[in-house]
């Protein structure tokens, strides 16, 4: 009985990613990227969770350092390492990256620590990023804000 409720569970979870990985895919059908992002990120929480890291904007043939921190508010427990990549649309010069960035759609998480997030800026930047976390992390927040400084 319980295996066949986690097979049902685990059938359920691999849909609903694709359908979200799926929708997001069509949406970024007619937006073409115009660069490319790579993060390394530290998730501490203990009933506020946050995040520091650093990374990679890839614009116009040119690389820029950034740093980044985030903060969730809900039940948060635990330390893991996180690394990210995707793309960046909607940016047209390199001065509208940095900012706060938040969930523009719900976050995927595929198991396994394989992850897939929306989020966009107050300059309406958006990210698509891909991640791969590993550690101890229970996130059950429901806000999640992450502000981009350029080094």
């Amino acid at each position: 009985m319980m295996q066949s409720f986690r097979k049902m569970t685990g059938g359920l979870l691999l849909a609903t990613s694709m359908l979200v990985s799926g929708l997001a895919l069509a949406a970024d059908v007619v937006k073409q990227p115009v660069g490319k992002i790579s993060i390394a990120e530290k998730q501490f929480g203990l009933l506020l969770g946050g995040s520091t890291g650093s990374g990679t904007l890839k614009f116009h043939g040119k690389s820029y350092p950034f740093k980044l921190e985030g903060l969730s508010a809900g039940l948060n427990v635990g330390v893991s390492k996180m690394s990210a990549v995707g793309e960046v649309y909607d940016l047209k010069k390199v001065s509208q990256f940095p900012g706060t960035y938040t969930k523009l759609e719900a976050s995927v998480a595929l198991g396994g620590g394989v992850g897939g997030l929306r989020l966009q800026n107050e300059n309406g930047v958006i990210m698509n990023l891909r991640s791969r976390t590993k550690g101890l992390d229970l996130n059950l927040g429901n806000v999640t804000g992450l502000t981009i400084t350029m080094k």
